[in-house]
Order: structure tokens, then sequence, then C-alpha cells
């Protein structure tokens, strides 16, 4: 396994967001460091509903089947695919250790991951970074990352059978933090949150002076929303989805823009619901980080885009809190309409942070 917090290259990569209701493919271009990025490709495609539940692949076919029509659909020629991984069977943690050079650690990681980490080391893909080094106490802060090996042996399954050469498995709420920096400028002081909101689980990443301070996944997200229309209006999970974006097909098959009241109870209850497992995750970080208090919070991923949940989340927690653009500062290739870039963008920070990966990183 593979990760890192920034890195880009010359070579062109395939930013795969494979997520549990759509897989995503995005490839970006670097025109060079002065005019900054472009969007080259972009497509997308639905996945079968349940082909990936908590994590686990349950229809690899479907999800193979996905990768390829996103691809397609995007019209990318690329082979090369840095891909993102999430959910309980990947552990992030920031350790204090003994001081010691990169090559003693690379050699002495399986045995501190051992107690770290509640999994056997032996059934798992270990990779770190040093973050910082005191020299004078003799200690060294490092992000250590473990992910379960049949995790990435299931994405490496579908990737190559979808015909792609996969090079790279990062960690998804780093990809998003590298979605960030390349669309937005941070002041060395401030503390910001990343909250991306997928279908099935929340990628927490708290930034402080540009480093992970604290990260956590929570099992929880968009489609607990799907659930609860079906529930409310009987109706099948195609039309719930519809629904929770904003309109439903009524007797005549036109679109509705009015939402019924059992919709509007059922959503603002899921809203409580997720919100509170998110600040609940914040409000850890500030209890444990008592000098560092969150300035901004950007929210990203399909369920940030459910009405009315970016003003909910502020309200509730009360802090400044805002959709996170991943197209900020990027060019759009000839050919790409504004206003769906626009609506897309949230959805985009996993596959723009991944596409900024290279091939020798």
């Amino acid at each position: 396994m593979k990760f890192s917090l920034s890195s880009f290259g010359k070579e062109s990569v395939i930013g795969l967001d494979i997520g549990s209701s759509s897989v995503k493919a995005v490839e970006i271009t670097q025109k060079s460091r002065d005019k900054g990025f472009e969007l080259r490709s972009l497509g997308q495609a639905p996945l079968a509903t349940e082909a990936i539940v908590q994590g686990a692949f349950l229809n690899s076919s479907a999800i193979v089947d996905a990768i390829r029509e996103a691809v397609e659909a995007g019209k990318i020629g690329a082979k090369d695919v840095a891909a993102a991984v999430s959910g309980h069977s990947v552990i992030v943690k920031r350790v204090n250790l003994p001081q010691m050079t990169r090559e003693e650690l690379e050699d002495q990681i399986q045995w501190e991951a051992e107690q770290y980490i509640p999994f056997d080391a032996n059934e798992v893909n270990l990779d770190f970074q040093i973050l910082d080094s005191n020299e004078e106490e003799g200690q060294m802060d490092v992000l250590l990352v473990a992910a379960k090996k049949d995790l990435i042996d299931d994405y490496f399954q579908v990737i190559t059978e979808a015909g792609l050469n996969p090079i790279a498995i990062d960690v998804a709420g780093f990809a998003v933090q590298n979605a960030y920096e390349i669309n937005y400028e941070q002041a060395p002081d401030a503390v910001t949150a990343l909250v991306n909101i997928g279908a099935q689980v929340v990628n927490i990443n708290v930034l402080r002076n540009g480093i992970p301070a604290f990260t956590r996944d929570i099992m929880t997200g968009g489609a607990q929303y799907t659930e609860e229309i079906q529930k409310a209006l009987s109706v099948s999970y195609e039309e719930a989805e519809r629904i929770k974006m904003g309109g439903g097909v009524g007797d005549n098959g036109q679109v509705q823009d009015v939402i019924p009241h059992e919709v509007e109870q059922a959503m603002r209850s899921v809203s409580d619901t997720v919100i509170g497992e998110i600040s609940r995750s914040l409000d850890f970080f500030a209890a444990t980080a008592s000098d560092a208090r969150i300035s901004k919070v950007l929210l990203s991923g399909g369920g940030s885009k459910i009405s009315g949940f970016a003003r909910a989340f502020g309200e509730r927690t009360g802090l400044e809190t805002e959709l996170m653009n991943p197209l900020a500062h990027m060019l759009p290739s000839k050919g790409f309409d504004a206003e769906y870039l626009e609506t897309i963008g949230p959805l985009l920070a996993v596959g723009i942070g991944l596409a900024t990966r290279r091939v020798d990183s």
C-alpha cells in the first residue's frame, strides 16, 4: 500500500473513486507550477445496489463493469490507476516514537505497528510518514497506516479485471487533503476539518499546520437517507435516490420538485443522526487538542449535497461550514459544462486528490 499527503508528477494517473453508490474516474494535468491544473477527463457510473456493503465487495463483476463504464464515459485513455480505501479495515494513527532514521523505522515498523493496530500485523499492509522530529527530546511523530491485505487485494482484482493498472492505494481522507491543498490556501495557524460524506462512510481529516492532526472514518452516510425515504414512501431504491437529491417522479412521469412532508421529516432525522456522529468526533479532537480550535469545516461527498445539510451542520456545531470545491483552481478542458461541474464538484474530492498521484511516487 502507498499513501501520501501530497504528490504530483507529469505522468497521467486516473483517480478512481470506487464508492458504494457510484464509481468516478478523474484525470488531471498540470500545465506548469504557475498556470495550475486542468481537469482533463471525467467519467462516472452508478454502482449496483449492495455491490459494496460496509466496505466489503459483494459483487465484483458489477464493480468491474462500473469501473469500465466510468472510464469509457470520460473517454480516458490512461491505464495507471490510484484508488482509495477507508472504513473499518483501515487504521490511521499518529504515534510518538523514539528518534530514528527512516531506514531504521522501515526495519522496525512491523513491530511498532503491533502495539497500535487491532489487527494481526501479518494480515495488513503497512505504510508510514514521519511528520515531525524533536532531536532534543529524542522523539518523533509518525503517521502510521494499516490496511487489511484482503481489502487491498479486492481493489487490485477489480481494477486489473477492468483492464487497468493499479499503481497506488491511498487513504480516502488523505486524497481529500490532496484535493484541498491544490485548491485552497491555508493560514499556518488555521485548523481545518475536511469531512467527506459518502454513501456508507464518512471520512474525517482535521488538518493543523497542513498535517493530519486527527483522522477517523465513521460508518454512516448518504445511504441512510435513501433507506428512510424508501420506508416513508414505499418506493424503489432508484426513486428514493432521486427524491433524496431534490426530486422524484410523479404519476405523470414528470420530475417533481416538491418533497412530501414525510420525506422532509425522515431526512431531517437522518441529518441529525449523521451530524451528531461527525460532531462527536470533532468534539473528541477538540478535547484532546485544547490548544487547537477548528476554524472551518469543508464538506464534500454526495452526502454534503443533501438539501440543507451544510446549513444544519453549521448551526448544530457552531462551526463555519461550507461545501468544498475541489475544482476551485482547476481549469476545465473544453467540452465541460460549467453548471454540471458546479453541481458535481463536491463529489470529486477523492477522485481529484487521487489523480494528483504520480506513477513513481
